[in-house]
């Protein structure tokens, strides 16, 4: 299936049903009066979140969603028909904007979540509501309310605990490939991740979280270069961000550090935000260097980049690094239910 991570629909809710004027006219009944009816409300237009679905590719084939208008009000206080609502299925993690004013009108984040986005116009009113006391045979009648009317941009993120940044072939898809059940693409040339690749990491029995892989990011990718930038928003909800080195790929020392100092920078220049994340420095390749280059490599990378945080040396490939790196990511993911327990247990 093709990966479509943004669409632009146009939602028209219904047109409320128009009242009736009419007056009750039957043989052998001297006095008559109003009956005319109300209308029936025009159908709204909602989202509904369904999880089986992972991709926004089904609005390139249909992009206007129209309700139906509520019947009119009739004669003999018969009242119009209500139109049923139409109800569109989005992916887990959609953003749903106004694409005239570009307001975030929702953030769908949980099962069977539900957004209205075009409400339906209200129904009018028949003459036998301007009955009174003083008006004995109203004429009056309103007509139904136009529905709403919206031109939508939804965007698609995944919902991830951790996600994978790094240069082409640093070995992403290979690390989300020996931690979890997720099979993306994997070659010795760059760009063989084309679209964000999700897999489950299972620890033990109820330990699990989700990683997220997206294409991998080159220098000038913040003003539109590569592929990686039409995905980095897929990061933003995670919890941890794994930044990939490849200790093995360049002719140097310096070459590393640079590649290292690439990814930062293109994360920042993105979103601020984003480049203020928990990130950790993950060192990848191990096995295709000897121990003494490794440790260079690392020195280097700590010292240019004033690193502070973690730092794991590992190999995708063998696995080498891979199962300790995981727990110590549970172990942050779940951080605070520790403490929780820790201080039930004081008490």
């Amino acid at each position: 299936m093709k990966f479509v991570d943004e669409a632009r629909i146009r939602v028209e809710a219904g047109k409320g049903g128009d009242g009736c004027s009419s007056f009750r006219r039957e043989k052998f009944v001297p006095r008559g009066g109003p009956d005319g009816g109300d209308g029936g409300d025009g159908g709204s237009v909602y989202l509904l979140v369904d999880a089986g679905l992972n991709t926004l590719v089904d609005f390139r084939h249909r992009r206007l969603f129209r309700a139906k208008a509520g019947q009119a009000g009739m004669g003999r206080e018969r009242y119009g028909k209500k139109s049923d609502d139409v109800t569109i299925k989005v992916p887990l993690g959609t953003l749903v904007y106004d694409d005239d004013t570009d307001e975030l009108i929702g953030d769908l984040t949980e099962q069977s979540e539900t957004l209205l986005v075009a409400k339906g116009g209200f129904h009018g009113m028949g003459n036998i509501r301007f009955k009174s006391s003083t008006n004995r045979s109203p004429r009056k009648f309103t007509r139904g309310s136009d529905g709403e009317a919206r031109n939508l941009r939804l965007e698609m993120q995944v919902l991830a605990d951790v996600g994978l940044l790094g240069l082409p072939n640093a070995g992403k898809s290979s690390l989300i490939r020996q931690v979890s059940a997720a099979k993306p693409k994997v070659a010795d040339y760059p760009f063989t991740t084309l679209h964000p690749n999700l897999g489950v990491v299972s620890l033990d029995v109820g330990q699990s979280f989700v990683i997220a892989d997206i294409p991998g990011l080159i220098e000038g990718a913040a003003q539109g270069a590569g592929l990686g930038i039409q995905f980095l928003r897929h990061l933003s909800r995670t919890n941890v961000l794994l930044h990939l080195v490849d200790v093995a790929s360049g002719e140097s020392v310096e070459d590393i550090v640079q590649q290292a100092k690439t990814i930062i920078n293109e994360l920042i220049s993105f979103d601020k935000a984003l480049g203020e994340k928990e990130r950790w420095l993950v060192l990848n390749k191990i096995d295709l260097i000897d121990e003494e280059t490794l440790a260079e490599v690392k020195a280097a990378l700590l010292t240019e980049l004033a690193w502070d945080k973690a730092v794991y040396e590992i190999s995708a490939i063998s696995g080498t690094g891979c199962k300790q790196l995981m727990w110590d990511i549970f172990g942050l993911l779940h951080a605070d239910e520790t403490d929780e327990e820790l201080s039930s247990n004081d008490e």
